[in-house]
């Protein structure tokens, strides 16, 4: 059996928000697989995660940048990470992610095609070491996403604003539509699911985008539920679909209950909006970056108290 350290009970109530013992067993049980040990916390009902485990926040800025393009627009969101929320109110810190953010108007490609960009003479990946030396701490330019559409609009939210700024803060949404119609409407279309994936966090625009290793991964947990339950083996299958379909309309953008109107979807939204303006609206793409997903950040008084309950 693999050795259950402190350190990997700790990533596991951190990620499960589930009590220790709880955390050590479910460890136990799957050999210290961390993922399948969120599965065995979720199918034996001791853990209420969501599809994606929650994340430890690191600090910095998502950055939005927008431009008008005739009757379309591009848009650009870019998350630069620091060690403390100190460096990130720096004023030259929010100066660099606002640039950056601009600069990736005109980047396609990955995230190491825009650290290679150029920018003021050098690169974007020179201005952060710049920037480093300067400021005196550890920064990343960790990801970006770029949105162009030749004719719609493209709607953008910031959420936990630095300060007055609209382009700034700890979360970032981005969404394009595709249309014909009155440009002010398509924007406000894309401004308030914007608005709405802020808050409700989908995993993917579509159920047909939808990563199929998380469809099978909560068919699995749905399936264990459903046949612990003792129904018949016909039941417990209409079971896990009913179930799989929940999952979706919580999940997916274009199904999810919009925030403003819970009884309309967002589908319905876009559908209301393309008869409102007399042409078909698409939403074609969106980005949602919550600073710090994914970057974990050490805690020695919580290690040192994990160890001290669990011998180790």
């Amino acid at each position: 059996m693999a050795e259950i350290t402190a350190s990997l009970v700790k990533a596991l109530r951190e990620k499960s928000g589930v009590g220790m013992m709880d955390c050590k067993k479910a460890l136990q049980e799957t050999a210290g697989d961390m993922e399948a040990a969120i599965d065995w916390l979720r199918a034996k009902g001791l853990s209420k995660a969501a599809k994606k485990a929650d994340r430890v926040a690191a600090e910095g800025a998502v950055a939005l940048a927008m431009r008008d393009a005739g009757a379309g627009a591009v848009a650009a969101v870019i998350e630069l990470n620091a060690e403390t929320d100190f460096v990130a109110r720096n004023d030259q810190f929010q100066a660099a992610a606002r640039r950056i953010a601009t600069r990736a108007l005109d980047v396609t490609g990955d995230v190491e095609v825009l650290r290679g960009a150029e920018l003021d003479g050098s690169t974007v990946a020179d201005q952060i070491t710049h920037l480093v030396a300067t400021i005196g701490e550890n920064m990343l330019l960790r990801r970006f996403a770029r949105f162009e559409v030749e004719q719609g609009a493209i709607g953008a939210y910031v959420h936990g604003a630095m300060a007055d700024a609209k382009d700034l803060g700890r979360i970032g949404v981005v969404v394009a539509v595709e249309g014909a119609g009155a440009k002010s409407k398509l924007a406000e279309l894309a401004r308030n699911i914007a608005l709405h994936a802020a808050a409700a966090a989908p995993l993917s625009l579509s159920v047909e985008e939808l990563d199929p290793t998380v469809i099978e991964r909560e068919r699995a947990i749905f399936t264990e539920q459903a046949l612990a339950s003792g129904k018949p083996q016909a039941v417990a299958e209409k079971m896990v679909e009913g179930r799989l379909r929940k999952f979706y309309e919580e999940s997916v953008l274009l199904k999810q209950a919009y925030v403003r109107d819970p009884e309309v979807t967002i589908e319905q939204l876009v559908a209301d909006t393309a008869k409102a303006v007399g042409s078909p609206v698409k939403v074609v793409g969106f980005a949602r970056f919550a600073l710090g997903e994914g970057v974990e950040k050490e805690s020695a008084d919580f290690a040192a108290e994990v160890a001290a309950m669990t011998g180790n």
